[in-house]
């Protein structure tokens, strides 16, 4: 059984640097990649930040520059550094992590979400 446990988000001002965590307890051999999805509302939940397996990351246009995702594999973890803040940027952010192939684990494996408000 694995399980993504998000910290962080809430209200945040236009322009604020807030940090998302993400740790997964259970059977972490399961886990490939990790990384961050949001949906804001009335729109389709969109691939953010991801760290790949083999060390590559990969940002959406609408947030390079301004966020930085980083992973701990010692520890689990992933977080999600969000600077500059728009309100464009509100949404529920879910930590995300892929499944590593095998009738053992699942696809995808997903945190319950943390919004996150940006107010102008």
């Amino acid at each position: 059984q694995v399980q993504l446990m998000e910290s962080g988000g809430g209200l945040v001002q236009a322009g604020g640097s807030p940090t998302l965590s993400c740790i997964v307890s259970g059977d972490s051999t399961c886990i490939s990649g990790m990384g961050w999805y949001r949906e804001a509302l009335g729109k389709q939940r969109e691939l953010v930040a991801f760290n790949f397996r083999g060390g590559s990351t990969y940002y959406a246009d609408s947030v390079k520059g301004r966020f930085t995702t980083s992973r701990d594999n010692a520890k689990n973890a992933v977080s999600l550094q969000m600077n500059s803040l728009k309100p464009e940027d509100t949404a529920v952010y879910y930590c995300n992590a892929g499944g590593v192939p095998g009738v053992r684990c699942q696809h995808d494996y997903w945190g319950q979400g943390a919004q996150v408000t940006v107010s102008s």
